[in-house]
């Protein structure tokens, strides 16, 4: 990835250990078959173990979605052999009344029309026991998949992964001592790199992992019974009700084809996949975000497993090709997207604070000039002026735009004070007031009382005294406790 692109790094022991390791990089010749025996031989077997033992994680995930799948077509043919016999029973119930009140039909043909009748609607009936029996269970091996295999499964790799972590730290210490051994002009760097390596948290390394990859998107929900006996025909009943009807939901408009987290082949194009066919709703009125959004396969959640899979599972390799980047961020997942927008905004926000600076500065030159004419012409100040008075109006453009976006993206904006400090003319604090619907003004000096504390993405509920509610940003306020 592109450095831009790096998102900003967590593993801090695992950066100081290579900032020790160049110091002595030259030296390293000198040690080479000690390390060689005491430490890689040790990891790349515990790797092989390792890798095995994921190889088995994603077996019993690929199992699960079999069965998952198997019932799922089960639960189709018998919903299609229930329309198909209903329609059939409607068929002969009106053929035998049609019959019966035919004055040239003989009384053997009107209760054989009878008979066939009957047949047909206790068929009907055998059907649509069959279809909501297999519905039943369905929808509990779906419940059994989504909220108990999968997690458990997750779980494993989690576990695995942190002892991974742990072990390669437990690498780096060992590596550390030799060094000391036989380099004690380095001792200084291998301190160091036994520090970081004893520092190394394997849980909040996972968890980083994880709260930068979570996408945002719900589960499915169960499958809905169709009634045919009703009058309820299935075309109708596929795009009226609004409770998604199985994984192929997850496709949206596609419904002709099956989707399952691990299938051996793709059959989806990454352009049937884009994470947004429209931007997310607004925030609502009263402040609280309810962003809707449509379901996606599961490729944000899984995308490190698909990494480590080979070819004849890479289906989700295929959907995550070559995404369409926009300058909005509406490729990523909704919690990614306001996390960048986020960052984005932090930057405009930095970058115009440092063209207000550069301004007054000018300002007071400027002044000093004109009060001091042997100091220096004031004219000479005008292009410098002018152009950052310029480059402060595109970066308030740019801050207003990010600003929506991010307030699109459903951000969420505990006591608080406002910082005067954050810009120092009004231009710039008309920039910053410019919030939109869901968020409340501030004024400079003004105390708030906190609602909802900031979940990380940049903004924090809080309430005024006469009642009013909605979303500040965090970075503009300071937070202090009652005593």
């Amino acid at each position: 990835r592109s450095s831009k692109d790096e998102p900003e790094c967590s593993y801090q022991s695992f950066l100081d250990i290579l900032n020790e390791m160049n110091d002595y990089a030259g030296q390293r010749e000198l040690i080479a078959e000690n390390l060689m025996m005491n430490i890689c031989i040790d990891l790349t077997k515990y790797l092989q173990e390792l890798k095995q033992e994921r190889k088995t994680y994603l077996t019993e995930a690929k199992k699960a979605q079999q069965s998952l799948e198997s019932t799922y077509k089960q639960l189709d043919t018998s919903k299609k052999r229930f329309e198909r016999e209903w329609r059939e029973a409607e068929r002969a119930a009106q053929n035998a009344e049609k019959t019966d009140q035919d004055i040239n039909a003989t009384k053997a043909d009107v209760e054989k029309a009878k008979l066939h009748a009957n047949m047909k609607a206790h068929t009907a009936e055998d059907c649509k026991n069959d279809y909501a029996s297999q519905l039943q269970k369905y929808n509990k091996e779906q419940s059994q998949f989504y909220f108990n295999d999968m997690p458990d499964i997750f779980n494993k790799l989690q576990d695995l992964d942190e002892r991974r972590i742990r072990k390669l730290a437990q690498g780096y210490i060992l590596f550390s001592d030799t060094e000391k051994h036989v380099m004690p002009i380095i001792g200084k760097c291998l301190e160091g790199i036994t520090k970081a390596g004893t520092n190394v948290n394997e849980k909040n390394d996972t968890m980083f992992v994880i709260e930068q990859n979570k996408s945002g998107f719900e589960r499915p929900g169960d499958q809905e019974f169709e009634d045919y006996s009703q009058g309820i025909n299935r075309a109708s009943s596929d795009s009226s009700l609004g409770t998604p009807k199985g994984p192929m939901d997850l496709l949206g408009k596609n419904k002709s084809k099956n989707f399952w987290l691990f299938t051996r082949k793709s059959k989806f194009s990454s352009s049937m996949l884009t994470p947004f066919s429209s931007p997310p709703d607004p925030l609502p009125s009263n402040g609280s975000p309810s962003p809707k959004f449509s379901r996606e396969p599961l490729s944000y959640c899984l995308k490190e497993i698909n990494k480590t899979v080979k070819p004849r599972i890479s289906s989700f390799r295929t959907l995550r090709r070559s995404p369409t980047v926009t300058e909005d961020f509406a490729h990523l997942p909704p919690e990614q997207r306001r996390k960048r927008l986020q960052q984005k905004l932090e930057e405009i926000s930095k970058d115009l604070q440092k063209e207000v600076d550069q301004s007054e500065a000018l300002e007071k030159m400027k002044d000093v000039y004109e009060k001091n004419p042997q100091m220096g012409d004031p004219a000479s100040l005008a292009s410098q002026i002018s152009q950052t008075s310029l480059k402060m109006e595109r970066l308030k453009v740019e801050l207003n735009k990010y600003e929506t976006w991010l307030a699109e993206a459903g951000a969420r904006g505990d006591t608080l004070r406002y910082k005067p400090n954050v810009f120092n003319n009004n231009g710039a604090h008309d920039a910053l007031r410019s919030f939109v619907e869901g968020t409340i003004s501030m004024q400079e000096g003004e105390v708030l009382a906190v609602v909802e504390e900031d979940k990380g993405d940049g903004w924090t509920r809080v309430r005024r005294n006469n009642g009013d509610e909605g979303y500040i940003p965090t970075s503009y306020v300071s937070i202090r406790l009652n005593k």
